[in-house]
């Protein structure tokens, strides 16, 4: 390669740049400085010309000095260079930059895809997250006759305590081809393997597990370590459909899916097939899918590893636009079909009680539904407001709980919203969710809304008391009121292992929220909620008891997250939560001075 020059470049040296370049890429200049000089830097008329190189001090060359053809020479003869830079990933190098393994977000590292591991363009990828959680709780848990701690005590229902100690560590290996700084990647594989230890004591015996097992003090006790995988998936990028990359993927393997935007409906980390893809500049965003569900350990939710698939299928499509009636407004719509073929199947969990079928009103024979829903769920701002919708309509049939050979009709209707305002550091919101209940168990309709895998991310979400806790129906079958990490009222065993449930009481919420950012690195939370069951027919039913008031209770919680280096690497959360019964918690729970609470302290460190 060889640097030249023009009579213009005397006054705008363009060849300056054209030598850098050179220099990163590893070439020497191969014309002879003499030429330069004698096609540029000495003729025409005289000009101010000014070189530097490194470690030598800059020479004018003006009007009032000759063209001095051995001075200028000697700043502009070639330079002697080492090696070529292999690629462009290793010009750091060259500048100076060192590799750093434990920094993750250093210029140069390794094992976060900053260099290729294999020719030019396959990368690697590591993720480790580490999650501590304490949580001391309280609420109602029956009484086994049998096995009680308090043999004098008549009553079913123990207002107990128990406490979780749960560590869980996961890491994520992904390797990558392509660039990805501006398309999706050719090809990613990517392995999810998530180890979890937990040791759970609870006042009250017989209520972890069937068989009794005392701790050291007298207390119900159960100690476990598990390993799930929570993604294992090959995906392949097929092509582009525009000079803005929009394009088409297809995805296959146990992986993430989000059915709306807040985790009403499914989401879950499950075996399947994906095709999904972009239009008009990402502005459309599309997904097909196709899920069989797998078994779950009941006491984490993670997936087993022996990949026991059940005969549970779902299939997805959703449809994203953005800027919908106004700019950074997103709307969806969605469409799930729910395929459940479990009739004539029984399934205890890993405590040893029943999951399928669900102890409500018989304990027969396990069911099979088809169900599909069809949502509208919208996401974004308008102006300063800040906006989230969810919609679902749910309808079907399914084989009944209660007679062998009649179906139940399934019609149920789901609505949520969320509205927040912000001003300055402080966001306001007000949220609200309507999910329909059944309003006679014994007739051949099925009118409670149920998910199929629900995770909400909605009225304080895990630092709410009724959504974080799986408060049990006592003395109404080996069932729940709500699940964890739930909102629904769906009356299920569990929600890892269990089935859907359309009868059901429904739910009703109206809360407000506050969001403080009082430093970069602290937000204070507070939501108060206020909960309802819509039909509380299955709950009499179930109870065998009479009138139930639809009132549930005000949940209040209160939340600090600390993030001391102000990014998500290390997070610290503490939160409290309680709940201040309404009439109908208490005719189901019986009154008590001491109210249910639930207290959640989390570390959570990322590499």
């Amino acid at each position: 390669m060889s640097v030249t020059g023009s009579k213009a470049a005397c006054a705008r040296p363009y060849w300056l740049g054209l030598l850098a370049t050179c220099l990163l890429q590893g070439y020497a200049v191969a014309q002879p400085a003499e030429a330069v000089l004698e096609s540029d830097l000495c003729a025409g008329p005289p000009a101010a010309i000014r070189l530097a190189r490194p470690g030598k001090p800059a020479v004018a060359f003006d009007d009032a000095a000759p063209c001095d053809r051995r001075r200028i020479a000697a700043y502009t003869a070639p330079i002697e260079l080492g090696p070529a830079v292999p690629d462009r990933w290793r010009i750091v190098q060259a500048l100076g930059y060192k590799e750093q393994i434990l920094n993750p977000y250093a210029a140069h590292n390794p094992l976060k895809g900053d260099l290729p591991i294999w020719g030019d363009d396959w990368f690697f990828s590591l993720t480790a997250i580490s999650d501590t959680l304490i949580e001391p709780r309280r609420f109602p848990l029956p009484v086994g006759v049998a096995t009680t701690l308090d043999p004098g005590r008549y009553d079913l229902i123990s207002e107990s305590r128990s406490l979780i100690l749960n560590q869980q560590i996961l890491t994520e290996f992904v390797v990558y081809k392509g660039d990805t700084t501006f398309k999706p990647p050719d090809w990613e594989f990517r392995f999810i393997p998530v180890l979890n230890f937990q040791r759970v004591t609870a006042e009250e015996v017989g209520v972890l597990k069937v068989v009794p097992d005392r701790g050291g003090r007298g207390e119900s006790l159960r100690i476990e370590s598990t390993l799930g995988i929570q993604g294992l998936f090959a995906d392949k990028h097929l092509w582009n459909v525009s000079d803005r990359y929009d394009f088409d993927s297809l995805r296959v393997g146990i992986q993430p899916f989000t059915a709306d935007f807040r985790g009403f409906l499914f989401q879950d980390q499950q075996p399947g097939i994906r095709l999904f893809g972009t239009r008009h500049n990402n502005r459309i965003q599309y997904n097909v899918a196709w899920f069989r569900r797998l078994e779950k350990y009941t006491n984490n939710g993670l997936n087993k590893i022996d990949f026991d698939l059940r005969p549970d299928d779902v299939f997805a499509a959703n449809l994203y636009w953005q800027d919908v009636f106004v700019l950074g407004h997103t709307a969806q719509i969605t469409a799930v079909y729910n395929r459940n073929r479990e009739k004539d199947r029984i399934k205890f969990d890993d405590n040893g009680f029943i999951a399928r079928p669900a102890s409500l009103f018989a304990e027969r024979f396990a069911r099979d539904y088809d169900v599909t829903y069809l949502g509208f769920n919208t996401d974004g701002h308008i102006g300063r407001i800040n906006v989230t919708t969810s919609a679902y309509y749910a309808l079907g049939e399914q084989t009944s709980e209660q007679f062998r050979d009649a179906k139940d009709e399934i019609s149920a209707y789901f609505g949520a919203f969320e509205v927040g305002f912000d001003d300055n550091w402080v966001r306001y919101r007000l949220s609200g969710l309507f999910a329909s209940g059944d309003k006679d168990p014994f007739d051949d309709r099925a009118e409670g809304f149920d998910a199929i895998f629900e995770n909400p991310l909605f009225a304080g979400a895990d630092t709410s008391f009724w959504i974080r806790q799986p408060v049990p129906l006592i003395g109404g079958g080996a069932v729940g009121l709500s699940g964890r990490n739930g909102v629904l009222n769906s009356l299920r065993s569990s929600k890892e292992q269990g089935q859907s449930n359309f009868i059901n009481p429904g739910t009703r919420l109206l809360g407000v929220g506050v969001d403080a950012d009082i430093s970069p690195e602290t937000r204070l939370t507070l939501n108060v909620n206020e909960l309802w069951f819509d039909n509380t027919n299955t709950l009499r039913a179930a109870r065998n008891q009479g009138p139930i008031d639809t009132s549930i209770g005000t949940d209040v919680s209160l939340a600090l997250t600390w993030r001391p280096l102000m990014i998500q690497n290390i997070v610290f959360r503490a939160s409290g939560a309680m709940l201040i019964p309404g009439k109908g918690y208490e005719q189901l729970m019986g009154q008590d001075e001491n109210p249910a609470y639930s207290i959640l302290l989390n570390v959570v460190l990322s590499y």
